[in-house]
């Protein structure tokens, strides 16, 4: 099962939506300092959208919750571009080891 996927809440507004604790690099998370949570996955779209894809700013709006990441607005390809970059660290335990030590370096803090 894929731990992230878009819906359509209603008619042109689209839900991103990241079940924390269910992708691939959980236990790298913990091994960090970290707990997988949708608070966490929310410093990291704020990560990647700061660092990787500054286009993407402002594009959609943010509401974690502890056991889960949602992102949500009418821009679904905005949200599908997010998509794919949670997707790439959430799935790959050395892109998420550097995301975080990249993070940790800059001063950032995952409020997790």
């Amino acid at each position: 099962m894929d731990p992230i996927k878009i819906v359509e809440t209603s008619p042109g507004n689209f839900s991103l939506l990241l079940i924390a604790g269910t992708t691939d690099v959980d236990g790298v998370i913990e091994e960090l300092g970290h707990e997988p949570n949708g608070y966490f996955w929310e410093g990291v779209a704020g990560w990647v959208v700061q660092t990787e894809a500054p286009a993407l700013t402002d594009r959609f709006k943010y509401d974690p919750e502890g056991g889960m990441f949602v992102a949500y607005g009418t821009d679904r390809p905005a949200l599908e571009e997010l998509s794919v970059r949670l997707t790439a660290v959430a799935s790959d335990a050395d892109r998420a080891r550097q995301l975080v030590a990249a993070a940790k370096e800059s001063g950032f803090e995952f409020d997790d």
